[in-house]
């Protein structure tokens, strides 16, 4: 276990080739924080194109981790948001995604709309584990998307 833990730490650590970091600005990108993660995966994976994968995982789990805070800070907010209630707007939103339950979370990788949207997935109470499971789905289809276009829009080496 040891031995373990001590790898997973070497292969995260910062100077060497920047995961951590990926994982950080993933995480902080997933909460309603307005940053994007991308260009971080993008510009760690030109300079490393062997940690490809490695980097669309790390910043799979902090975004999906991320997402599940958004959840908890909308679950908590459920007493906060209920002076709304009222609203057009706010009845169809709560109807489409009563209807949509946990699926809805595919959604979250959406820029403006996709981190709020895991908040108002916890405000409504939808479980939680389905949510981060879509929540995963969606933003790991993001990053190797969005990772595979710039790789093949700047395929050039970058000198430092």
């Amino acid at each position: 276990m040891e031995l373990w833990l001590e790898h997973l730490l070497a292969l995260l650590a910062l100077p060497k080739f920047g995961l951590s970091t990926v994982f950080v600005v993933s995480f902080i990108s997933a909460t309603l924080i307005p940053m994007g993660s991308e260009p971080v995966v993008f510009g760690l994976v030109k300079l490393n194109p062997e940690l490809f994968w490695p980097a669309i995982l790390v910043a799979t789990v902090g975004n999906t981790l991320g997402g599940a805070v958004d959840w908890w800070m909308g679950y908590g907010a459920h007493r906060v948001v209920d002076k709304y209630r009222h609203s057009t707007q706010h009845a169809r939103a709560l109807v489409w995604l009563k209807n949509l339950g946990p699926k809805a979370c595919l959604l979250a990788w959406l820029p403006a709309v996709g981190d709020p949207l895991c908040a108002v997935a916890g405000w409504l109470q939808l479980p939680f584990w389905p949510c981060v499971f879509y929540m995963a789905i969606g933003k790991l289809l993001r990053y190797v998307v969005m990772t595979s276009l710039l790789m093949g829009v700047f395929p050039g080496q970058i000198t430092i």
